[in-house]
């Protein structure tokens, strides 16, 4: 029976190439894996599979009568729908534990790493696999997204080593010219619909039994947002809207490393208890916030739970 390995919704960098990866190396030890996804490709992760000549993995929605392997999340939210209709087998991940459960054992893998390439890179390792020049290329694009080459308060010395072995599998010679590559893709929002860049990096979480909405966009200059910040607004209200306490989009400069965050909440408040910044107008600057993993997700969720 054919496993799927899949990442979780909104799919990004780390989460297809952590599928496309684990796949292949579940391929060579035997078992009948395939990449999956659940979205379109963002522009960062379209340009870093096609720059190592890889495809767009088939996408799985449905996890009804499969068996599937989750990377890069734990949570019921980010995971296929109907994940209880379907066998779980695995799970790979650098995020903290969320709600999937299973019936029986079965491999848990997740460490405090900046990304699930990381750990990928580990497993490669540890099966003594040898890692495709292709497959170290996407794995080096994503440790590089998700720590933002380094800067994210999640990377560790884990994922700075296996970024330079990963470098040298690939041939790759200058990592920062790469990051800026993939910056510079991920920044691309000319004529993309509001709600489309909300979703290219969006989460939900339960806070203290609250829905929230967390989104990401992160861009090599705030500038690029200028002219359609009220488009942004209305879309966030517009998700808002649809059965959630509050939506936060983190409008992260990845240069002046800060998030200007713009919110909308039925309690404007909880961003001075989280944050400790008081809401005027429509965003707050938090300096220094590049994650929200690290630096939004666990202020708010105390700030929820309070």
């Amino acid at each position: 029976m054919t496993v799927y390995v899949v990442g979780h919704k909104s799919p990004d960098t780390d989460s297809v190439t952590a599928a496309i990866a684990y796949a292949g190396l579940k391929k060579t030890l035997g078992m009948d894996a395939v990449a999956a996804c659940q979205g379109e490709l963002n522009p960062e992760t379209q340009m870093v599979l096609d720059k190592f000549g890889f495809s767009a993995p088939e996408i799985v929605t449905d996890a009804a009568g499969k068996q599937i392997i989750l990377v890069d999340h734990g949570d019921l939210a980010q995971a296929p729908d109907n994940l209880a209709d379907g066998e779980l087998l695995e799970v790979v991940d650098h995020h903290k534990i969320g709600d999937v459960s299973t019936n029986g054992p079965i491999f848990f893998y997740t460490k405090p790493v900046g990304c699930t390439g990381t750990i990928l890179k580990e497993l490669y390792d540890v099966n003594k696999v040898d890692i495709p020049a292709n497959i170290a290329g996407i794995l080096l694009c994503a440790i590089l997204s998700d720590t933002v080459m380094f800067k994210s308060p999640t990377c560790t010395d884990e994922d700075k080593k296996a970024c330079d072995e990963l470098a040298k599998t690939a041939g790759v010679t200058d990592m920062e010219a790469l990051a800026m590559e993939m910056f510079k893709a991920k920044s691309a929002v000319d004529g993309v619909p509001a709600k489309d860049l909300l979703f290219r990096d969006y989460k939900d979480f339960d806070m203290g039994g609250k829905k929230i909405g967390i989104g990401q966009l992160e861009l090599v200059d705030l500038s690029l947002i200028e002219d359609i910040r009220d488009d942004l607004y209305k879309a966030v209200e517009e998700v808002k809207a649809d059965g959630r306490h509050s939506v936060f989009l983190m409008l992260t400069d990845i240069m002046k490393e800060g998030t200007d965050l713009m919110v909308v909440s039925d309690d404007p408040s909880v961003v001075e208890k989280a944050f400790g910044k008081k809401l005027e107008g429509k965003t707050v600057w938090v300096d220094g916030m590049m994650s929200r993993k690290k630096q939004a997700v666990p202020p708010l969720q105390e700030a929820f739970s309070a």
